[in-house]
Order: C-alpha cells, then structure tokens, then sequence
C-alpha cells in the first residue's frame, strides 16, 4: 500500500498544479510518482530541472534509460524499474537492450563501460576505485560523460529512494525486480 498519498492532479492547486499540468502536457500523462512527488511541490520542481538539465547533457535519451534501468535494478526499485522499460521502448530501446540493462551490460563494448561504471556508483555508494574510473576512461568516456554518469545515477538513487519509502503504485507494465536471469546488485 502506498505510503506517501499522491495528489489527484484534478484536485492540485497552486505551484503543485502547475508543475503536474506540465508534466501532462509534455508526457501525455501524470505518472504517480510526479503526483507523489508533487506533495512538495520543491522536490517535484527540483527533480523536474534537474532532469531536464540533463537531458541537454552529452549522454543521449537512450543511454540515460540504460543507466536508469540499471540503477533501478540495483536498488530493487520496481517502480523505476517498470517506468524505464517502458520509455526505455519509447525511446528506441529494444527488449535485449532493456534486459541487459538490468544486469548494467550492452552489446556496445564503450557503453557495456558506462553502465558498468553505473552499477559500482551505486554499489559502491560513489567510491569508486582508480581502477573502475580508469576503464571507463579507456573505454572512451570524457569527464563531462562520467560527470553525467555520476548525475543520472544520483537523480535515478533519488527516485528510487523516494518510491521505497512511499511504495508508490506502479502505474506502468510491472516489470519485477526479481526475475531469473537478473539478480540485484
């Protein structure tokens, strides 16, 4: 049962509304999580920035969903896990790709890398070693690419947290965490 009520969008008012009739309007819909979040309206527009901000970064739409996907499988997080599959596909993702997400590889030696060097963020809560930061770097991969991998895996940690203690609904094609073949980190 969700813990943290989400507000029914025909019922927000004041900035809560605005940011979830913007939500609408470039999705199409209002996830549960962006209702949720709208509870405070400061942590909806902060998240809101943040992921627009990153999405003018350097990593394109598709590596984004990888590295969100592999974070969510990560963290257990069946919400985002669900949600990023499905705009994983939207944005051009095939099902092997989504799969292989999980387990932070790709068919693609450099971002087989990144999503590697995405997984040991989150496990190894930032402390990366020199060795992990240095075959990224020789798979490729610039400061602002790394840099922009530390920032999606924090935006997606975030979200990921916030659903475990709210218990957000799924609103998205469940996709369980726990599926044979794909283990946590």
């Amino acid at each position: 049962m969700q813990r943290i009520t989400a507000i029914n969008h025909a019922d927000a008012t004041g900035k809560a509304k605005q940011l979830l009739d913007g939500v609408q309007a470039k999705l199409g819909i209002t996830p549960n999580l962006m209702k949720t979040l709208a509870t405070s309206p400061s942590a909806l527009e902060g998240y809101l920035h943040f992921g627009a901000a990153l999405a003018t970064g350097v990593l394109n739409a598709k590596f984004r969903e990888q590295i969100a996907i592999a974070v969510a499988q990560a963290n257990s997080c069946e919400y985002c896990l669900s949600a990023h599959s499905a705009i994983g596909g939207m944005v051009g993702l095939t099902p092997e790709e989504i799969a292989a997400s999980r387990d932070a590889h790709a068919a693609d030696a450099r971002r087989d890398a990144g999503l590697r060097f995405a997984q040991a963020i989150v496990v190894q809560r930032g402390e990366v070693s020199d060795a992990a930061l240095a075959s990224v770097r020789q798979a490729g991969y610039t400061d602002a690419e790394i840099t922009e991998v530390v920032a999606n895996v924090a935006i997606n940690i975030f979200t990921n947290y916030f659903n475990h203690v709210a218990r957000t609904e799924v609103d998205f094609p469940l996709v369980p965490v726990a599926m044979a073949g794909h283990q946590s980190a």
